[in-house]
C-alpha cells in the first residue's frame, strides 16, 4: 500500500525551513507519496494538518521559532506542540514534529537536520503492525 504523507512547512525562516525539508524528504521511502504545503508560521501548522487529516496517512510538521524579547516564543512553541500532539492522538495518525524551538539563529542552523528525525519517526510508526 502506498502511504500518503503531508509535509506542512512554516517558511518564516526560509533557509532553516529548506534545510528541514531537504533532510525530511531524504529520509522518506521512495514509495511514499508526498505533498507539501507551505504556511507563513509555526502557529498555522496544526490547523493545516487538521484540514487534511482524512486525506493522508501521516504528517510532518516543519518550521522554526526563535526566542525574542517577549513571551511570544513560549506561547507559540507550547501551543503548537500541544496542538500537534492532540491531533496525532485523536486521529491515531503519526505527526513527526520537526519544529525547532531555539534561543538564537545559530542554534537553528545547527539543527536543520531535525527534519530527518521527524521523517524517521513517522516511518517507524507507520510500519508498526
Amino acid at each position: 500500500m502506498k502511504r500518503k504523507i503531508l509535509i506542512v512547512i512554516a517558511d518564516y525562516y526560509k533557509k532553516i525551513s529548506l534545510g528541514l525539508l531537504d533532510s525530511a524528504k531524504k529520509n522518506l521511502p521512495k514509495t511514499f507519496e508526498i505533498e507539501i504545503i507551505k504556511v507563513p508560521g509555526v502557529f498555522e501548522i496544526p490547523i493545516t494538518i487538521s484540514k487534511y487529516q482524512k486525506k493522508f496517512d501521516g504528517f510532518i510538521a516543519l518550521g522554526c521559532v526563535i526566542k525574542g524579547k517577549t513571551p511570544h516564543f513560549d506561547f507559540i512553541s507550547q501551543s503548537s506542540t500541544n496542538a500537534i500532539m492532540d491531533l496525532a492522538v485523536n486521529s491515531k495518525k503519526p505527526i513527526g514534529n520537526g519544529i525547532l524551538t531555539c534561543l538564537n539563529m545559530s542554534q537553528a542552523k545547527e539543527r536543520k537536520k531535525k527534519g530527518a528525525e521527524a521523517a524517521k519517526a513517522i516511518v517507524s510508526v507507520l510500519s508498526q503492525k
